[in-house]
């Protein structure tokens, strides 16, 4: 007898007129703008101006949406192009369907392009926007209970996800492992362990993101081990299994490493404005991050 479950939307998009609007949409702009809104408060107690992280993120969004994807249908390909599957479905991304790791990646080159343009570090802007990426990641994965997608193990536990059945995608009704949920809680843990560890150690170049990223890499591997999706398996572990463990011991090296060749905090951040006086006084040594 199922005495408590959580339940599931009945549909993913609710349709205003003619213009449909979908909650996985919704869930990946709400997180865009949290993550540019807190990335930008830390950024100006660094030192830097308000509205760089903004200007960034024009650059680095876009990128990390068809890295994203590109990652989802490269590692998933044969969702979109094995028998009796259409390749079309590969480009429509409000059905679900993103690769944090191909987000990160691409969206990397994207903020590496905006920040060179603007003369600052990528490091210290990847350090000012990890938390609110990892709130954004909370937020986005929302968007997979719309979609009822992505979920866990059944299970019969009070906090179960109910799913509803579909028989055109192979899905089986049931209560099962809320993995959006974990994941999302997860995530939110991270943002105040990143917020916590830069305000305690004062990290700098590049270390604040690599903690982000060493943490989510953690949960995520246990993530993979209750998910029940299709997925390539390599020596019995899920890719992106072996993906968050890769990952994992190069974040840890990265953070390893810098901390011996560049420890501290970067002094500055963003190059004056030609005739600012102020930039003298915005170290960050002398503000509360």
């Amino acid at each position: 007898m199922e005495l408590a479950y959580i339940p599931s939307p009945s549909t993913g998009v609710v349709h205003l007129g003619p213009v449909p609007l979908r909650g996985y949409a919704f869930c990946i702009i709400i997180g865009v703008f949290v993550a540019v809104w807190l990335g930008n408060r830390r950024w100006i107690a660094r030192g830097g101006r308000a509205g760089t992280v903004a200007d960034i993120a024009v650059w680095a969004v876009p990128f990390g949406l068809v890295g994203g994807r590109l990652y989802h249908v490269i590692t998933d390909y044969e969702l979109y192009f094995g028998e009796g599957r259409n390749w079309v479905n590969a480009f429509k991304i409000w059905e679900g369907g993103l690769g944090i790791w191909g987000a990160v990646a691409l969206g990397a080159v994207g903020a590496w392009i905006g920040c060179r343009r603007r003369g600052i570090p990528l490091p210290a802007w990847a350090d000012a926007l990890a938390p609110g990426l990892a709130v954004a990641q909370a937020i986005g994965r929302w968007g997979n209970w719309f979609n009822q997608e992505l979920y866990g193990k059944p299970t019969d536990l009070p906090w179960a996800l109910k799913i509803d059945a579909d028989p055109a995608i192979g899905r089986v009704a049931g209560t099962y492992h809320p993995t959006f949920l974990y994941e999302s809680l997860w995530c939110l843990l991270i943002a105040g362990l990143v917020i916590w560890a830069d305000r305690r150690f004062t990290l700098g170049h590049g270390r604040a993101f690599a903690l982000y990223v060493a943490s989510y890499t953690v949960g995520r591997f246990w993530f993979e081990y209750l998910r029940v999706d299709d997925a390539h398996h390599v020596l019995g572990l899920r890719l992106n299994g072996w993906t968050s463990i890769v990952v994992f011991v190069g974040a840890v090296i990265y953070m390893v490493v810098s901390a011996k060749r560049v420890p501290g905090r970067e002094t500055v951040v963003e190059p004056p404005l030609e005739g600012d006086s102020s930039s003298e006084d915005s170290s960050p040594e002398k503000k509360k991050v």
